[in-house]
């Protein structure tokens, strides 16, 4: 299902480091509020409590994923779903400006966060949900429900998830990180670095969200591999970033619109990539790779010190405006590589196909979608789902993705941008109707300064935490280099 070519506008942002001053949003607290108690999301739906229950001092806006419930969108439909679930994105995120902009005097009196946040949230996310029902009723079936979804509460960012969604990712999909977190290092996070880890803008991260590595014990076991399996690797080679090429957008899940991430991302391979990019424009673009075979589009969430610096996005679309401050950090080292199954042979990728790994809401959605590795150069057998590490000195910091690896054999994307591929079974297998694909396995190291004090970008209201980390991709191989990659892989040969 490609995408014709639109009206590019292109969002680039060259790197600049100026003063600035910290922004809205205060620490926590046990000051008791009244709010909308959230139950969590699972696969069939949210369950938001209905009832104002006393909780910890909110500090983020909870609001279910509408998404994940539209079975399927019709091709006439699908721009304006896109626009619309974009929209929605931006009313959260002008509802969690308003809500931190008066925090403290919606924690002494809760009509006001009701009357002040909830309420007016409600009322817009009804009319986008309303347009989308419409829209996809035009040609399609009207899916039902959903306005049972526009309700969104206020949260402590420490509630525990709903039952179901803890740990519902094959940690086997991380790469290094086949065996779960013992939980080691789990509490003495909370000792590491105290009064070090508050973002700039107050919003995240702090100083419970980083662990030391060395207090985390070895929890990567190797997968077997079955005889027939696909051994070899692909590495493609194209570059850090160097020059800077930063967006807002994300024009795999909000084609068509500026700052539909409401965070800004590094880009490297595809330098044609913003909102705006159709497949044609993709397929003509620059890019960074070595092999000019490879025009595909890789980017995920930038890296910035948490240190009181800035970039010259600090008043910016996706910086400064989304609470995304500090100086973005240019990586050491991206390693590109793609990987085979082991069970036995893949199959080339369909150009233009999509994938997106991790999910950016995982701290309202629970972590069933998560998917980044934390870790250290040197302590890689220790693997970080939802912490960042504290790497000792002279060790850096390391982040991974294992994508989706099967594909249904027919479609580049879907409606929610994941049901068209699924990692592999527990045995290595794909599910029925679905093929093996060269896997791509991303590894981005960073040389920071040891301790607390960076995080990756967010949208305002996931509150920079690691386990919102994500990765996107869109395969621009041409015919001949995909053919390649399959053929290293399936013979057991590591290419480059």
């Amino acid at each position: 299902m490609g995408r014709t070519s639109r009206k590019k506008r292109s969002t680039l942002a060259n790197r600049a480091i100026v003063a600035s001053a910290a922004l809205i949003l205060g620490g926590g607290g046990l000051a008791a509020v009244n709010v909308y108690a959230s139950a969590g999301e699972g696969s069939s739906g949210p369950s938001h409590s209905r009832n104002w229950q006393p909780v910890r001092q909110a500090s983020t806006i909870d609001c279910p994923e509408v998404v994940n419930e539209i079975p399927e969108v019709p091709g006439p439909a699908r721009t304006e779903v896109d626009r619309e679930l974009a929209a929605m994105d931006t009313q959260i995120t002008d509802a969690y400006r308003e809500f931190a902009d008066r925090r403290d005097s919606m924690a002494r009196d809760p009509d006001l966060a009701r009357n002040a946040v909830l309420d007016p949230l409600k009322a817009r996310r009804t009319a986008s949900i309303d347009r989308i029902v419409t829209a996809i009723g035009r040609s399609g079936q009207r899916p039902r429900g959903l306005g049972s979804l526009a309700p969104c509460s206020m949260r402590a960012d420490d509630e525990p998830q709903a039952p179901g969604q803890e740990g519902s990712q094959d940690p086997s999909q991380n790469p290094g990180s086949d065996g779960p977190d013992d939980g080691q290092g789990q509490d003495q996070g909370q000792d590491q670095g105290q009064g070090q880890g508050q973002g700039q803008t107050g919003n995240g991260p702090e100083d419970s969200d980083f662990v030391d590595i060395q207090s985390v014990q070895p929890n990567v076991d190797r997968p077997a591999r079955l005889r027939g399996a696909s051994r070899g690797t692909f590495t493609t080679e194209c570059g850090r970033n160097q020059n800077g090429k930063f967006n807002p957008d994300n024009v795999i899940a909000a084609p068509g619109v500026s700052n539909g991430a409401h965070h800004m991302h590094d880009y490297v391979g595809n330098q044609a990539t913003d909102a705006f990019s159709g497949d044609d424009d993709l397929a003509a673009g620059d890019t960074t790779c070595r092999n000019q075979g490879d025009r595909s589009t890789y980017y995920w969430p930038v890296l910035r010190l948490q240190d009181g610096t800035a970039e010259n996005d600090a008043d910016a679309d996706g910086g400064g405006r989304d609470q995304n401050t500090g100086a973005i950090q240019t990586p050491s080292q991206v390693t590109l590589k793609f990987a085979g199954n082991p069970t036995g042979k893949v199959t080339a990728m369909p150009r233009f196909l999509r994938i997106i790994t991790g999910d950016a809401k995982a701290l309202t959605n629970g972590d069933a979608n998560a998917n980044a590795s934390w870790s250290c150069t040197g302590f890689e057998d220790r693997q970080l789902k939802d912490k960042y590490p504290i790497c000792p000195e002279g060790s850096q910091v390391v982040r991974s993705f294992a994508f989706q690896s099967c594909w249904d054999g027919q479609n580049t994307d879907s409606a929610n941008h994941r049901t068209h591929v699924a990692f592999a079974q527990d045995d290595g297998r794909c599910q029925d109707g679905f093929k093996a694909i060269p896997q791509l396995v991303q590894r981005i190291v960073y040389d920071v300064p040891p301790g607390p004090g960076f995080a990756v970008d967010s949208f305002p209201e996931q509150l920079h935490k690691p386990v919102t980390d994500h990765g996107d991709f869109i395969n621009v191989f041409d015919d001949k280099l995909m053919r390649k990659v399959v053929s290293c892989i399936n013979d057991g040969r590591k290419c480059r």
